[in-house]
C-alpha cells in the first residue's frame, strides 16, 4: 500500500466545511492530548477513540452521543493511540471484533489501514454532506478505497487580551504578524508590564511539541522532519529560544492555556483551540483570537483531521448507523459548540455559539487563506511510536531552551534519535515533507 503522503495536499482545499452561503477553509493535535484510557461503562455498541480523553470532553461527547443515536446505546472508550492499534489489531487478528467502531486522527488511522473495511458505500450514502473531496481523497489513506469517514478538524491560534496589542511592534498587523514581530511584541509586553505575560503550553500533557511540529519548523525550513538539523533548523530553534526567555517560566506547568488566561497570568500564547475557548469565555469583548506568525519559509501551521473508522469483522450495517447520524450538520454543531472541534460537513451553523468558537474562527480563515501557507499534518503511520518522536522534538526544546545547549549539537544528536526511530517503523514522510512510496523519511 502506498502512503497517503504520495498525495499532494492542496493548501486551499486541504480541509473545507461550508458555512453557510461561503464555505471558509479550516484546517487543524492531536485533537485531545492522548493521556491514559477512560471507558464508560456498558453499551449495546463499543465505540474506541483517542479523541475526548480529557473526562469533561469525554462526558460531553457521550451526551451527544446519547442525543443523536437513538438506536441503540454506545459504550465509548477514550484511550491512546497505541491501546487503540493494539487492540482492533488482536481482535481483527483473532477473528473476534467486538469494537464497532473506531475514531482517531487521520495519523492513527493509517497505521491501521489494513485492519479497516472499505468504506466506499458509507461515502456514497453521505455524498450529500458536503465533505471535500480532499478530505474523501484522505480518507483512502494511499490506496483505492475510502478507509475511513471524516468526522471533525481542529488546529492550533494564538489567543490575545486585548490590552496587550498596545505593545505590538510599531507598524504590525496583528492578523500578518511575523516571528521577529511576535518576539518584540514579547519583548515589549514583558518591559511595559513588568513581567512576562506571554505563556506557552509547556506542561506534562501540553501540546507544545505541535507547535514545533507544525508552527516553528515548518516556517523556517519548510520541512517538519527533511531539514531537522540544518542551518534554517539552528536558526529556528536559537529563535525559540529567545523567545522562551520572555515567556512566563510558569509555562512549564501549564497543560492548557485557558486556565493560566482565566486566572490573568497569561495574556497572550499559542495553543490548540480546544484549549483556549474557556479563556475569552467571560469577557470575550476583552479577547482576540490571531492566526500563526509568519517565519522565512511561508506561514507553517498544522492540520488536524479525525475520522471513523471500522474492524475489518464488526458490524457494518450498525456501525454505519452511528457514523451517518454523526455526519449530520446537528451532530456535528454540537461537537463544535461543547468541544470545539469543527465540522467537515457543510451547512449553516448555529448563530449562539460561544464567542471564543466564532472569534477562532475568524483566526483559522486568516490562517489558511495566506498566500504562503505552509499545511503541515501530525506525524503519520507511526502507531505507538508516535510518542517517541514527539518526544524528540519535547528533548529538543528542554535542552535548547531550558537548559541552553547549543542547537547545532542538540539537533545532531536527536537527528540520529529521530531517524533511528523512522527506520525501524519504515515509514514515510509526511505533509509538508515530501513522501516517496516505499521510501524511509530521511532525517536531514
Amino acid at each position: 500500500m502506498s502512503s497517503i503522503n504520495d498525495r499532494p495536499l492542496s493548501r486551499r482545499t486541504a480541509l473545507k466545511f461550508g458555512l453557510g452561503a461561503t464555505a471558509m477553509p479550516f484546517l487543524g493535535g492531536s485533537l485531545s492530548a492522548c493521556q491514559g484510557a477512560s471507558t464508560s461503562g456498558g453499551g449495546d455498541f463499543t465505540f474506541i477513540s483517542t479523541q475526548f480523553t480529557p473526562i469533561e470532553e469525554k462526558q460531553r461527547y457521550e451526551k451527544i452521543l446519547s442525543t443523536h443515536v437513538k438506536d441503540f446505546k454506545i459504550a465509548y472508550n477514550s484511550m491512546t493511540a497505541g491501546e487503540v492499534v493494539t487492540q482492533v489489531s488482536a481482535q481483527v487478528k483473532a477473528n473476534k471484533v467486538s469494537i464497532g467502531l473506531v475514531g482517531g486522527l487521520h495519523g492513527d488511522l493509517a497505521t491501521l489501514a489494513d485492519n479497516l473495511e472499505d468504506l466506499d458505500t458509507v461515502k456514497s450514502q453521505l455524498s450529500s454532506a458536503g465533505i471535500s473531496d480532499d478530505l474523501w481523497s484522505l480518507a483512502m489513506l494511499g490506496g483505492s478505497t475510502v478507509k475511513y469517514i471524516p468526522w471533525m478538524q481542529a488546529t492550533y491560534v494564538v489567543a490575545a487580551h486585548k490590552s496587550t496589542l498596545a505593545y505590538l511592534p510599531s507598524g504590525a498587523d496583528q492578523n500578518k504578524l511575523t516571528y521577529d514581530q511576535y518576539l518584540q511584541w514579547a519583548i515589549n509586553a514583558r518591559k511595559a508590564t513588568g513581567k512576562a505575560v506571554f505563556g506557552f503550553p509547556a506542561g506534562p500533557k501540553g501540546l507544545y511539541h505541535r507547535f514545533f511540529q507544525g508552527f516553528l519548523l515548518p516556517s523556517f525550513t519548510g520541512g517538519q522532519v527533511s531539514g531537522f538539523a540544518s542551518a534554517d533548523a539552528v536558526t529556528a530553534w536559537k529563535y525559540m529560544k529567545e523567545l522562551w526567555a520572555n515567556m512566563n517560566p510558569a509555562s512549564t506547568n501549564y497543560d492548557n492555556l485557558q486556565e493560566p488566561m482565566a486566572r490573568g497570568e497569561v495574556l497572550v500564547g499559542w495553543d490548540h483551540v480546544a484549549r483556549l475557548v474557556n479563556a475569552p469565555k467571560d469577557k470575550p469583548d476583552d479577547w482576540v483570537m490571531l492566526p500563526s506568525p509568519t517565519g522565512p519559509k511561508g506561514q507553517g501551521y498544522m492540520l488536524v483531521v479525525a475520522g471513523f473508522g471500522v474492524p475489518r469483522g464488526a458490524d457494518l450495517d450498525q456501525a454505519t448507523k452511528v457514523m451517518t447520524a454523526l455526519s449530520q450538520l446537528p451532530a456535528q454543531a454540537e461537537t463544535l459548540r461543547q468541544n470545539a472541534f469543527f465540522p467537515v460537513v457543510k451547512g449553516d451553523l448555529p448563530t449562539d455559539l460561544p464567542p471564543a468558537v466564532s472569534l477562532e474562527a475568524q483566526a483559522v480563515g486568516a490562517q489558511q487563506n495566506a498566500s504562503n501557507a505552509i499545511v503541515a499534518v501530525p506525524p503519520v503511520g507511526l502507531g505507538k511510536r508516535d510518542g517517541e518522536v514527539s518526544q524528540v522534538y519535547k528533548d529538543c526544546f528542554a535542552q535548547i531552551c531550558k537548559d541552553g545547549k547549543e542547537p547545532a549539537a542538540v539537533l545532531g544528536a536527536q537527528a540520529k534519535i529521530l531517524q533511528g526511530i523512522l527506520d525501524q517503523a519504515k515509514v514515510p514522510c509526511w505533509t509538508p515533507d515530501k513522501a516517496v512510496a516505499g521510501q524511509t523519511c530521511s532525517v536531514a
